[in-house]
């Protein structure tokens, strides 16, 4: 029985464009973000802040792996989104299935510094599995360094997404949301609650 453990972390750190409503507003709500983050087509929302993200098929040394992941996204009070798997499933192959354990953790703090809002954010992601045969025979060294390379793959693309798709999808939801945003503010003078 060989158990081997990959891991791999991306951090990131945004520049928000100005918006007429603040992003703090934006990340209140866990399934924009979660469908910014990830191809819309891929997610479910199962729960109030849990989401079923399938993810695209990997190849593995000739294994085909389609895991399942639970999330669970939610909001802090000082703006902080964080992002916990909860549980995960691999498509494909029942020995790996049973044998398989997926950990993220990520969180995007909103931070102002001299009137400019930054996104800082970071991801980590661990995976644990029991290696079936024929990888079991190769040597440990080749298959961390695989292992390893196709998770700094996966949080890549998160961390692209994050960079285009999140900043693009805040924009059009600020420009829109600000017309509805004048007629709650008119009659509630108070901060409207978007969240």
């Amino acid at each position: 029985m060989q158990i081997v453990t990959f891991t791999a972390d991306r951090s990131v750190e945004i520049a928000v464009p100005s918006q007429p409503i603040p992003i703090q507003h934006y990340l209140r709500q866990p399934h924009r973000l979660v469908q910014a983050l990830v191809d819309p087509s891929r997610v479910k929302q199962v729960g109030d802040d849990e989401f079923c993200l399938t993810m695209r098929t990997l190849s593995f040394f000739g294994f085909d792996l389609q895991p399942t992941v639970y999330l669970r996204v939610w909001t802090e009070v000082d703006g902080t989104v964080r992002i916990v798997s909860t549980n995960c499933e691999i498509r494909g192959i029942d020995y790996v299935d049973r044998r398989f354990s997926l950990e993220l953790i990520g969180e995007l703090i909103p931070h102002e510094e001299r009137g400019q809002t930054y996104l800082i954010g970071n991801a980590d992601l661990e995976v644990r599995v029991e290696l079936p045969p024929p990888v079991s025979f190769m040597p440990r060294s080749i298959v961390e360094s695989a292992g390893n390379s196709l998770l700094k793959g996966i949080l890549n693309t998160f961390k692209q997404r994050l960079l285009h798709q999140l900043l693009a999808d805040y924009a059009v939801w600020a420009q829109t949301g600000a017309e509805g945003d004048r007629t709650v503010s008119a009659t509630h003078p108070q901060a409207p609650n978007l969240g």
